[in-house]
């Protein structure tokens, strides 16, 4: 039924992977699918705000990130999964959809915080991602849920 499931991940937050890593390695295992594991590193958006961070820092928290969620990776999913590890950079939701696409995902499995009362359901870039891309969305609820 699933043959790529995309796994985004905030590695900003203690919780990255806790709960979609196991969901999707499970799927994975079960379906004999591979697992594309995607952090986004957000852009300065303006030209003239990135002009205050020294030059090359953007390609060093790039470079932190791979690092970070490779170590992750290699933490929480099994040996016996298939798994990429992918940065991207820009904006958070635009780049899932567009990660999920270049992989031909059949499933992004992707965790979603505590609405407040602006998101009404879900987080907003889970909504986003739900709503715009072209495969299924699974969304884990974070703690509390």
């Amino acid at each position: 039924m699933f043959k790529d499931i995309l796994v985004p991940l905030d590695l900003n937050s203690e919780k990255a992977g806790q709960r979609t890593l196991p969901v999707a390695a499970e799927l994975c295992r079960t379906f004999g699918a591979r697992l594309h594991v995607l952090n986004v590193v957000p852009d300065f958006g303006l030209a003239m705000v990135g002009q205050y961070f020294p030059e090359g820092y953007e390609d060093k928290m790039a470079a932190q990130a791979d690092e970070h969620l490779h170590a992750l990776v290699k933490e929480a999913v099994p040996d016996d999964i298939q798994v990429q590890c992918i940065i991207a950079d820009g904006n958070i939701y635009h780049e899932i959809v567009e990660t999920a696409e270049k992989v031909n995902a059949d499933l992004i499995v992707m965790r979603s915080h505590r609405p407040e009362l602006r998101d009404y359901l879900i987080g907003p870039n889970a909504e986003k991602v739900a709503r715009h891309a072209d495969c299924s969305v699974m969304i884990i609820r974070g703690e509390g849920h």
